[in-house]
């Protein structure tokens, strides 16, 4: 009867145990995905504002000296990530790929200019920036006009600064939600034992030496909690970067790094004060309160 008793009470504690390892996984998994959010969010951001495209349509004629000395002079100019020259030729074949009709056979003859399609770099994406860059650009006489979407960069850095905005205060949201639910796993642990921590109590026993087993265990739940939780946030890391591989998100090792040691730690410190507060709190109850 005994022995079967101390199984039950075996399974129940295991039970325990795993449920509080599971919670402590999830959340701090959680954590780290959000985590994995701020730490690119940026480089997303940057990534689409790469996207954004500056044409400069050249006068017919323009003399080929001048078109390379400005293609030589954009590709190394501190905004330019990429500078790539499309000829009217090119320029109407993709016109025709695009439409499926070939319109120079109703108008007899290639309306479209050469070009220079220059793909600015993240921090030059502004208003302001590409102002200036258009008008320092518009001085060069073969230059016949400079085209881009200015109300797409408007729109698109507006959009990056509230969603920075709000992913920190969800960050923060969530950051106090694991620490209140992994708090709750721990005490639930904690509660079951109650009886046992009066006893030891009752019998002299410190309040130190009493509580020092229940952190040891629960900061080794917190550990393997923790170390489930990276298990996944590498996974999701890994398949994120085979399906955005243009981002690079593996790249950025120290802030990696610095991400997952903050979970690892964040599962100790969060288990070690959350036992410390729910022991303290069963040591200072009477004995009749134990049952409330």
């Amino acid at each position: 009867m005994a022995s079967s008793f101390d199984k039950y009470q075996r399974r129940k504690l295991i039970s325990s145990y795993i449920s509080v390892v599971i919670s402590i996984a999830l959340v701090l998994f959680l954590l780290g995905c959000l985590g994995l959010l701020v730490i690119n969010s940026k480089k997303v951001a940057d990534h689409f504002k790469e996207q954004v495209v500056m044409t400069i349509y050249l006068n017919d004629t323009a003399k080929e000296v001048e078109v390379n000395q400005l293609r030589k002079s954009l590709a190394m100019a501190d905004y330019t990530k990429e500078a790539v020259y499309v000829s009217k030729e090119e320029a109407a074949e993709l016109m025709k790929a695009e439409t499926g009709e070939d319109f120079m056979d109703f108008v007899g003859y290639n309306p479209l200019k050469n070009s220079i399609d220059v793909y600015l770099k993240a921090d030059f994406v502004t208003t302001e920036q590409l102002t200036a860059i258009t008008d320092d650009l518009s001085n060069k006489s073969f230059i016949e006009e400079i085209r881009y979407d200015n109300d797409l960069v408007e729109l698109m850095n507006d959009n990056v600064q509230k969603i920075s905005f709000w992913v920190l205060v969800i960050s923060a949201v969530f950051t106090l939600i694991a620490v209140l639910l992994i708090n709750s796993s721990i005490r639930l642990a904690v509660y079951s034992k109650r009886f046992i921590i009066k006893t030891m109590q009752m019998v002299g026993a410190t309040k130190s030496f009493i509580r020092r087993p229940f952190v040891w265990k629960s900061i080794k739940l917190g550990i393997i909690g923790a170390l489930v939780a990276l298990i996944g946030v590498a996974v999701v890391l890994y398949y994120l970067n085979l399906t955005f591989p243009e981002l690079n998100l593996l790249n950025n090792t120290v802030s990696l790094i610095a991400l997952f040691l903050g979970i690892f730690g964040l599962g100790i410190v969060i288990t070690w004060i959350s036992t410390f507060i729910a022991t303290q709190r069963f040591l200072n109850l009477k004995t009749d309160q134990l049952y409330y």
